[in-house]
C-alpha cells in the first residue's frame, strides 16, 4: 500500500462523512427484505448473533463449529434463513472462519469497510441486511475469492438423503 492509496482512503473515508454508526447501516436489498427494529432484532438472535450481524463484530477465529464441517448441505443467514452458500462452494482456508469460493446468486450485497483504516469489501445479506464478514482475492480457482464468513452468522442445513 502506498501513500496515494492510503490517501485515497482515508479521503474516501471523509468524503463519506463517515462515522462508526454510518458505516454500521447495512440496508436490505431483496424485494422480500426483512427490516426489523433494533430490539426485534435483540429478540430474534442471540447476543453474539447480534453482535455480528447487526453491528458488524468478528467472532474469534477457530470458534465457529462450522469451519470443520464437512457435509452436503446449504449454508442459510441466521437471521432471516436466505440460503447463501451450499457445501460445494466451501474450502478450507486455513483462517479459522468458515471460507467459501463463491454465493448463491443475488444473495450478497458488498460495501468498502474502512474499520482497520484500509479499505476491505464487507458482505451482507440481501435480505435483512446481516453481516456476514469479508471478501478478498486469495480464494481458490474458479473465482479466486476468499468469502470469509463469521460462523455464527449462518445455519447450516443438512441436505437430505
Amino acid at each position: 500500500m502506498n501513500r496515494r492509496n492510503i490517501f485515497k482512503s482515508f479521503t474516501a473515508l471523509i468524503g463519506l462523512g463517515a462515522t462508526p454508526w454510518a458505516l454500521s447501516q447495512s440496508k436490505p436489498t431483496a424485494a422480500n427484505a426483512l427490516v426489523l427494529t433494533e430490539a426485534e432484532w435483540k429478540q430474534k438472535l442471540t447476543p453474539a448473533q447480534f453482535a455480528i450481524l447487526r453491528n458488524e463484530g468478528t467472532e474469534r477465529a477457530g470458534s465457529s463449529p462450522l469451519n470443520n464441517e464437512k457435509r452436503k448441505g446449504v449454508y442459510h443467514c441466521a437471521g432471516c434463513d436466505l440460503a447463501l452458500f451450499t457445501s460445494e462452494m466451501k474450502f478450507d482456508s486455513g483462517t479459522g472462519w468458515p471460507s467459501f469460493f463463491t454465493s448463491l446468486p443475488g444473495t450478497l450485497g458488498t460495501k468498502t469497510d474502512f474499520k482497520l483504516v484500509l479499505p476491505r469489501t464487507e458482505y451482507h445479506c440481501t435480505k435483512c441486511g446481516g453481516h456476514h464478514g469479508h471478501v478478498f482475492d486469495d480464494g481458490p480457482a474458479p473465482t479466486g475469492k476468499r468469502y470469509c464468513n463469521n460462523g455464527i452468522a449462518l445455519i447450516f442445513k443438512e441436505a437430505k438423503a
